[in-house]
């Protein structure tokens, strides 16, 4: 026999409400409510269950609550339903209630299928009163509260709270605006942020009818975990500090740094040393492009004399000889060095040393300090007019002035280098104290100097930015692969910071000139940020100078507040929110929160959500491996979710330590330490180089039978 609507509809009533507040709704549950396992809903369900939902009949449909606490309370007069003898009115009988946060409203949409049809929707607009019932969903409402919502097109997992309903994300909203995966190491994080990229790529592949996805993923992955998760999807490209068979070598070319990053990188101070660094960077990439044609160096050598001339500042009709004098000689030891340099050109440039010696050679000029060394008196300004006269003449006669109407310091042009510690030397030896800038030039030629760092930073001399931009993003029509890995384990601690914040600044370039050339169109690409907190920290916005660190995080925080207009989005995972910066944190729309001990980011999640929704974290510490809860922009609501699960090759390598097994002798682990010595100390190639090179002179010298194999 079927019930009637009505009748079924008070089978599901478990209480009524005594109690109402914006965010709390307290419920009296009825004596006939389920205690564990609630039958009357056509399937047995877990009830009642902290952060389980229950419906409230309203205008619109039902409004959605969560359950946030349940308790018993002990009552002297209980004039409940089922309580027959109320002449005993000093027995403690126990009453059950019930702590609800309001949601959101389940409308009905009428039947298909000869099934119910509900939609979510967030947000209360018509709270209930006091005595409404309450009631139990059905396993079809539950399903609609989870799975409610548009585009809906990648599943990540179930909801265990809402008869394991599908949990499907909308990839423009999660990759869109910002994600954060949140979680304790060991919770899970990794492998969310694995199968996130690889579920959705599944998913664009079957749109496609199986042909590869035209999308972008770059992984930046300071522990190399990811270097293997995706080889079985198509050409996937992988970048590391040490090549390997399928693994290229990590690029990040020095002319791609930009004034701030050298700034930072050799903490070139404010007043002095930052601009003669982006004087230089000017002067290079002007260059740039003809750095081979001795003339054009010449040219810009001599420019870099000539604007030092123009730049002293006169007292009247002198040019005060304490500050100006002693930069005569350092020129004319230059314009000897260019003569040797360019012999054609000797004849021009004797002219000009001749000039610069007039000047020195002048009555009364110069004298004799008590230290032994030279003083110089003013100038007149008449003289060394003159002399400027002279060097814009000769620049006429070979070409002109370079480098004052070229690009500017941060215009990512190539140059070499060696050249660029050289010319900035060049223009430090120009300076009154000199020695003042050694310091900022040693930190450039030291860095040359490691082989670590110049494999990464020197970069390939036929590599072009464009090559660069298809390599490390992708080409057209992603015709090269989706995903590209950027493993930075190996890079040394003083650059590590520096080539990240490069790849990063380089992509949202990149991104922005896009869209400028295609009138207004994006190209959706995610950045992942692995270990978050190690290079989007907090740092100390009145720090004058700022470190590598600080230049990282600005640029974070920058794609954070501009990235989305560009069609750039971030995927941050960290198992420290309480050490990222506030700024980019508070740009990301989604979370996906796994296990979270620490108090301290507790206590940062907490602040990051709605007040009616914090009942849903006190979660956080007790929840298990490949749970999390996702809430935000991508959800429409805070929903408890069992990640899919990802197979054992499909996983970063990121798995607890097997010293069990170890131990007893169930995983084998060999151990050759000479060999990883070799390779740290970049002594292995070199060794079997010369190891071949035995056996050739030994055969040679008769000691082996080629026709006998050893």
């Amino acid at each position: 026999m079927s019930l009637s609507p009505i009748a079924y509809a008070d089978s599901l009533r478990i209480g009524t409400i005594d109690f109402v507040s914006p965010d709390e709704i307290k419920v009296l549950l009825d004596v006939e409510a389920p205690d564990t396992v609630a039958l009357n809903t056509g399937t047995p369900r877990p009830f009642p269950r902290i952060n389980g939902y229950v419906l409230v009949p309203s205008d619109q449909g039902y409004l959605v609550a969560q359950v946030e606490w349940i308790t018993v309370e002990q009552s002297q007069y209980p004039k409940r339903k089922g309580m027959q003898d109320f002449g005993l009115v000093d027995l403690p009988y126990p009453l059950r209630k019930m702590s609800l946060n309001p949601l959101g409203c389940l409308i009905y949409e009428g039947r298909e299928e000869d099934k119910d049809s509900y939609e979510f929707r967030r947000g209360v607009e018509a709270y209930p009163t006091v005595g409404d019932p309450v009631l139990l969903p059905t396993q079809s409402q539950l399903r609609s509260i989870v799975e409610s919502g548009e585009n809906r097109r990648v599943k990540i997992g179930i909801s265990p709270l809402a008869a394991n309903a599908e949990v499907r994300i909308d990839p423009d909203r999660l990759f869109g605006r910002h994600l954060a995966v949140l979680g304790n190491t060991g919770s899970g994080k990794s492998c969310s942020v694995a199968g996130l990229i690889r579920w959705s790529m599944d998913e664009a592949k079957k749109a496609r009818s199986g042909a590869d996805p035209n999308a972008r993923f770059i992984v930046l992955d300071p522990n190399g975990e990811y270097t293997n998760t995706f080889r079985d999807m198509s050409k996937v490209r992988v970048f590391a500090v040490e090549p390997a068979e399928g693994i290229e070598q990590l690029q990040v070319p020095l002319w791609f740094w930009n004034s701030a990053e050298w700034s930072a990188f050799t903490r070139a101070s404010d007043r002095a040393q930052r601009p003669l660094l982006r004087r230089a960077l000017r002067e290079m990439r002007g260059g740039a492009d003809r750095s081979e044609d001795s003339i054009f160096i010449l040219r810009r050598k001599i420019s870099s004399i000539l604007i030092t001339l123009k730049s002293q500042v006169r007292n009247g009709e002198n040019y005060e000889g304490w500050k100006f004098g002693p930069k005569l000689p350092v020129f004319i030891e230059d314009l000897e060095a260019y003569g040797r340099d360019v012999p054609d050109q000797e004849n021009g440039l004797s002219g000009l040393r001749d000039q610069l010696q007039g000047l020195i050679n002048r009555p009364n000029q110069t004298f004799r300090k008590q230290n032994g060394q030279t003083g110089y008196n003013d100038f007149p300004a008449t003289a060394v007019t003159g002399v400027i006269e002279s060097f814009q003449n000769y620049l006429d006669s070979i070409g002109g002035v370079v480098y004052q109407a070229g690009p500017n310091e941060d215009t990512p042009l190539q140059f070499d280098g060696a050249q660029f510690a050289d010319h900035l030397e060049s223009l430090a030896s120009q300076e009154n104290n000199s020695q003042f800038f050694d310091y900022l030039i040693m930190r450039i030629r030291t860095m040359l100097a490691d082989t670590r760092v110049s494999r990464i930073a020197s970069g390939d001399a036929h590599t072009t930015l464009a090559d660069w931009l298809e390599n490390y993003i992708g080409d057209d029509q992603a015709s090269n692969g989706s995903v590209t890995i950027i493993d930075l384990s190996l890079a040394p601690a003083e650059v590590v910071h520096i080539i990240t914040a490069v790849i990063a600044r380089m992509t949202l370039e990149a991104l922005q000139r896009y869209r400028k050339l295609n009138h207004g169109k994006t190209l959706p690409t995610a950045l992942v940020m692995e270990e978050a907190h190690s290079f989007i920290s907090r740092y100390k916005d009145d720090t004058e100078d700022q470190n590598t660190a600080a230049v990282c995080c600005q640029v974070f925080e920058k794609i954070a507040r501009e990235g989305r207009k560009f069609g750039l989005g971030l995927v941050l995972s960290s198992q420290r929110p309480s050490e990222l910066s506030p700024t980019v944190l508070s740009q990301c729309n989604s979370y996906l929160l796994h296990r979270i001990s620490n108090d301290r980011d507790q206590e940062l999640v907490h602040k990051l959500v709605p007040d009616n929704l914090r009942g849903l974290l006190r979660d956080l510490p007790s929840l298990p491996s490949r749970n999390a809860i996702l809430l935000g922009w991508a959800s429409e609501l805070p929903v408890l979710v069992q990640i899919n699960a990802l197979p054992e090759n499909h996983r970063p390598k990121s798995d607890d330590p097997d010293f069990w097994g170890v131990w007893s002798g169930h995983a084998q682990r060999e151990v050759d330490w000479t060999a990883i010595a070799a390779d740290w100390q970049q002594t292995q190639a070199q060794a079997v180089q010369e190891n071949e090179d035995n056996q050739e002179t030994a055969r040679d010298a008769g000691e082996f039978d080629d026709d006998i194999p050893f």
